[in-house]
């Protein structure tokens, strides 16, 4: 079990950059998703996991007893839970938009803001060469 919970978290993190990587709105939509799922599971995974002792501090006590988990990762963990269910919200809205405007959920055709001759066009820093130094 030790080494069961470091590689299916090396697993999402992988499998949510490929998914990143993708040129369609759903793919970079479930990618997010799926990396935030593997930042949780990585931060719970950090704060270790006890068996059965609750993370409560016992009346006289100053810290938690021995072997109960700590509560700040938990914490951290429902916070970003709600991050990214706000997120996950705000995406499908924006991608739901960018469909209906666009007409397409494909990346490489949401080039509307940039004129067609400017896609064609060499880089800014590129240097042109004489015609006398090509012959």
């Amino acid at each position: 079990m030790d080494i069961a919970l470091p590689v299916s978290v090396g697993a999402l993190f992988a499998s949510s950059i490929y998914m990143l990587l993708g040129r369609d709105l759903v793919r970079i939509a479930v990618g997010i998703l799926l990396l935030g799922v593997a930042a949780n599971i990585l931060i719970f995974v950090a704060g270790g996991m006890a068996d059965g002792i609750p993370p409560l501090v016992p009346p006289g006590a100053t810290a938690l007893p021995e072997g109960s988990a700590d509560p700040l990762p938990q914490a951290l963990i429902l916070t970003a839970i709600v991050i990214s269910f706000g997120l996950s919200a705000f995406g499908v809205v924006l991608f739901w938009s960018a469909r209906r405007t666009l007409g397409d959920i494909d990346t490489q055709g949401h080039r509307l803001a940039e004129p067609e001759d400017a896609l064609h066009a060499p880089s800014p820093g590129a240097e042109r060469v004489p015609e006398e130094a090509k012959a």
